[in-house]
Order: C-alpha cells, then sequence, then structure tokens
C-alpha cells in the first residue's frame, strides 16, 4: 500500500465535485431544533459497479443532510464523481449513475451549518496529485481548520472554499506525497483537533476514519461481495448487510480493494470517548444501532427514565412527531408499571409535505405554519390533562405554539416533558445548533422557560439520567450543548478533561 516518496513537493490540487450556483449560496429556511451536518458513506465490492450502493445507502442517511448529495468512484484507472445540491432523489439521474464507474466508492449527504451553504462545500471533495487520487467525505468539525488552512495557504495550498473538509484533504494529500497511507492518515490526525467521521479513497482503496474520541458515529457491515463504511447501520441494512461493529475511536479500517475483508490499525487511544449524546436524542435513525446500541431501545430508555424522574399524573401521554415517539413510549409503559392510569395516544398528526423551505413571510403567517405542520386530535385532547413529550427545546419557538395548539383544543392542562437535558450551550462538533442569544435555556431557569411556552409544567432529563439510559458514564460523552463544558479545546470554552490542541507548525510525532 506503500505510494513510495515524491521529490517534488509542489502542493496539491484540490478541487470540489460542483460549480458554484449563482452566487453560490443560499439561505437555508430557520428551523427550531438542532441540525445535523451530514452523513457518510464507503463501499468496497470484489467486482460490480458500487455507485448503485452508494446511491441506496445516502437514501438511508437522508436524514442526516437534506442540501447536497455526492458520490466518487474509481475504475481502477480513474476516479469519476457527481455532486448535486438537493436530495438524494433529485442530485442523480440514471446515467449519472451509470457514469459512475468502479468497484470502489464514498458517498456523501450534507445539511448547512449557520450562514447558509455554498455549493463549493458539497461533498466528496476530489484531490489530484502526484501520488494519485483522493476522494474524503466527512461528518463533524474541526476546532482548529482555520490554523492549519493559513498555515497550508502559506506554503502554497489554494483553497476553494472555508469549509473544513477541504483542510483535511489539503493535509491529507500534503502527507501522501512523503509517506504511505496508514502513516499518512496519521499525521493528519496529528495535526487536526476535532470532531470527524471519515471515508476516504485513496485510489481504488477505501478507508475509514473516527476521531480518537469518537464523536460521531461510524461502522462496518458485510455484504455479499464486500463491505461497507457507514455513519449509522440503517445503511448496511438497506444494502442487504450484516453489521460488523463500531469503528473504534482513533482507529483506521482499511478495505480490501477486492472486497474481501477489511485491515483495522489502531492509531490513537484515548483515555475516555466523546460519544455525542443527542446521535441517540435525535439524529440518529431509531433503527440504527450506534456504539452497541440501537437508538430506538435507547430512546424507550431515556423516556423509562423521564418518568422516574419526573412523571407526572395526566390522562393522556402523546409524543411532539416524530422524534418524541419513542420517549414517549417509554415514559408511558414506565408510567402504567407503576400502577399510573394514563393512555399513551398519538394526538398531534403531521403533515409530511410541508417541508422547512415552506415560505413565512410575515408574523401571522408563521404563527399559522404550525397547523399546516401538526393539527391536533381534538378528541384526544379535549377535556383531558395532557403530557407532551419531546426530545428537545432550543429556541423553544415549536414548543409555545404546540402548547398553544393544545389549548386550543380543549387540553384542560398541558404539562410538556423532555428527554434531554436543557441545552444551555452552542454545539462545535459539526450540529448546527443555534447561538446562546437564541437558546431558550441559556439565560432562563426551567420556571422561566416554562411560562415562556405557556406550560403547567416543564422538566428535562438529567444529565447523569442520559448516561445511565446510554450505560455509559458521563466521561465518556459529549454533553457540552447541555454543560458548556467540552471534550474538545475551544476558544473561549471550558473543558470537562485534560485536552489542549496540537501546536500547529510543529513536527508531528515519528511514526510507530
Amino acid at each position: 500500500m506503500s505510494h513510495g516518496d515524491s521529490g517534488d513537493r509542489a502542493s496539491a490540487t484540490v478541487t470540489s465535485l460542483t460549480e458554484p450556483l449563482g452566487d453560490g449560496s443560499r439561505d437555508p429556511a430557520p428551523v427550531d431544533g438542532p441540525t445535523e451536518k451530514c452523513g457518510v458513506v464507503g463501499v468496497s465490492l470484489a467486482e460490480r459497479d458500487v455507485a448503485r450502493p452508494l446511491y441506496y445507502s445516502l437514501y438511508a442517511l437522508q436524514h442526516r443532510g437534506q442540501d447536497s448529495a455526492g458520490i466518487a468512484t474509481h475504475d481502477g484507472f480513474q476516479q469519476h464523481s457527481h455532486v448535486e445540491m438537493g436530495l438524494v432523489g433529485d442530485a442523480f439521474s440514471q446515467s449519472d449513475l451509470d457514469s459512475l464507474a468502479g468497484s470502489a466508492g464514498i458517498g456523501h449527504v450534507r445539511y448547512p451549518t449557520a450562514g447558509g451553504i455554498n455549493a463549493c462545500c458539497a461533498q466528496p471533495f476530489s484531490v489530484s496529485f502526484k501520488s494519485g487520487a483522493l476522494g474524503l467525505a466527512h461528518n463533524g468539525n474541526l476546532v482548529n481548520a482555520d490554523e492549519i488552512r493559513e498555515e497550508l495557504a502559506s506554503s502554497g495550498h489554494a483553497f476553494t472554499s472555508q469549509g473544513d473538509t477541504e483542510v483535511i484533504a489539503h493535509d491529507l494529500a500534503r502527507n501522501l506525497l512523503e509517506s504511505d497511507l496508514i502513516r499518512a492518515v496519521k499525521r493528519t490526525m496529528d495535526r487536526v483537533h476535532g470532531s470527524y467521521s471519515l471515508t476516504v479513497m485513496h485510489d481504488d482503496t477505501v478507508v475509514g476514519v473516527r476521531d480518537p474520541q469518537g464523536n460521531r458515529p461510524l461502522c462496518i457491515g458485510e455484504l455479499d461481495d464486500g463491505y461497507v463504511i457507514a455513519s449509522e447501520s440503517a445503511a448496511v441494512d438497506t444494502l442487504d448487510g450484516d453489521l460488523v461493529r463500531d469503528v473504534k475511536p482513533g482507529e483506521l479500517v482499511v478495505l480490501d480493494r477486492d472486497g474481501s475483508g477489511f485491515d483495522s490499525y489502531q492509531l490513537f487511544e484515548e483515555e475516555n470517548t466523546a460519544h455525542c449524546f443527542f446521535e441517540h436524542v435525535y439524529f440518529a435513525r431509531p433503527d440504527s444501532v450506534i456504539d452497541d446500541t440501537l437508538v430506538y431501545e435507547a430512546r424507550r430508555d431515556l423516556g423509562r427514565a423521564l418518568w422516574e424522574e419526573a412523571g407526572v399524573d395526566s390522562d393522556v401521554v402523546m409524543p411532539v412527531p416524530d422524534s418524541g415517539r419513542a420517549f414517549a413510549s417509554g415514559y408511558a409503559d414506565a408510567a402504567a408499571e407503576d400502577g399510573a392510569d394514563v393512555e399513551f395516544a398519538e394526538g398531534l398528526m403531521k403533515n409530511r409535505y410541508v417541508g422547512r423551505t415552506f415560505i413565512m413571510p410575515t408574523q401571522d403567517e408563521r404563527e399559522r405554519a404550525v397547523r399546516l405542520k401538526l393539527n391536533p386530535i381534538r378528541s384526544t385532547v379535549e377535556g383531558r390533562t395532557v403530557t407532551l413529550i419531546d426530545d428537545s427545546i432550543v429556541r423553544g419557538t415549536t414548543s409555545t405554539q404546540l402548547v398553544q395548539l393544545l389549548r386550543d383544543a380543549g387540553a384542560e392542562a398541558v404539562h410538556v416533558r423532555i428527554g434531554a437535558p436543557a441545552i444551555v450551550a452552542p454545539c462545535y462538533m459539526g450540529i448546527d445548533m443555534a447561538t446562546r442569544e437564541e437558546l431558550i435555556a441559556a439565560d432562563r431557569s426551567v420556571n422561566e422557560v416554562r411560562e415562556e411556552i405557556g406550560a403547567d409544567s416543564l422538566s428535562y432529563l438529567s444529565v447523569d439520567a442520559v448516561a445511565g439510559a446510554l450505560s455509559s458514564t458521563t466521561a465518556d460523552l459529549c454533553l457540552g450543548c447541555v454543560t458548556g463544558e467540552y471534550p474538545y479545546d475551544i476558544d473561549g470554552e471550558p473543558t470537562d478533561r485534560d485536552v489542549s490542541r496540537p501546536v500547529v507548525g510543529e513536527a508531528s510525532p515519528a511514526d510507530d
């Protein structure tokens, strides 16, 4: 797998796989919840083309990003790529898939961070340089991307975007000029600091990399004629594969070119992990298995813990669809086991044809928008006390509207229970979380939030209960958005562990 040394230290040329559309950006419609950045996948098969399995995998990961989709493949001679803005089904035609030849490839779906999406940030990124072709797809966020970008730019690297994915691509390409793939990946990991799950294709070799603290999920699946690396096991299921295991924090997984297996290289080992607890709370599909836990059961356990900590007598327990459903199911079951006379019911019906791009130019229309998305079943609500279960409250806009909606439908009381702690701080790890100024709980007590949303009572789940429900410890979770203390060295923010970012410009430690 060694690519030899190169006497030419010229910088690699990095090209994004799309051209800017118009002014190169568009502002996403505002949403009242956290949004995840992206999903990644990599597949290596024995003989057949990989484009269609990648396409199906991206469909399975569509919930992780809806603004761009891309695939890069390699046929043993050259790299092929196609990236478009929009949903997976809109981004690829039959002819697009037919043009993506090769039995190795990677794919990506992306959600924009705050401030809009730029077409040149769509992925996978493509790199052309003397040591071959490189494609890279990234889920997460680097803390020190600006420092590395500045250093690389000063040495002649030309950047086409402000994205941190391109920083990783440039740094890895530079290291591949003088090292084999394993050592090049390790040298890049020595320099970058933050959250990343990567699928990388170097010529026709596909690899997966997870950051040393395992913040974002990544798993390995086995197919009849090859292997897949993906953000979630739902992608493996879609391909009729079997989940092998999670990629370990700090691990590099190299898929065999002939699809016969994979090699593992444990490049880093940290004392504690920093798994994002919000993957289990909100982002991941309920049918995915992440870090050995079925997400649906994790959410039910969170709901059971919510009853144990903050159960309240009411006539009916109902979820906010769809994210609150598993929490409400676990909550209602725990209540029934304790002898509570409570009914679990779907009291809010969701209109699935109203997307987040719905235009609401006036305040009256913005207030009416919730009725376009959710409509109460009056017979379930009228004259009854209601416990409304949701996964989180971010800005509070939707919660306020839903409480009023239930009151308008005749609810005698509305108790709100949240299956996660209060979000009090932004996320720097690849989630488009609101700023502190926008977070309703950042500077308000629980009672003040209750008054703001108009509920009769409000309770969040405790941090310790989250760790217990996930069979983890607080030391092994990333809880920055609910504690204000982070597992990475972020400017101006406290840490929850002994950690410091690498000093850019210093030589990497000698390879083992």
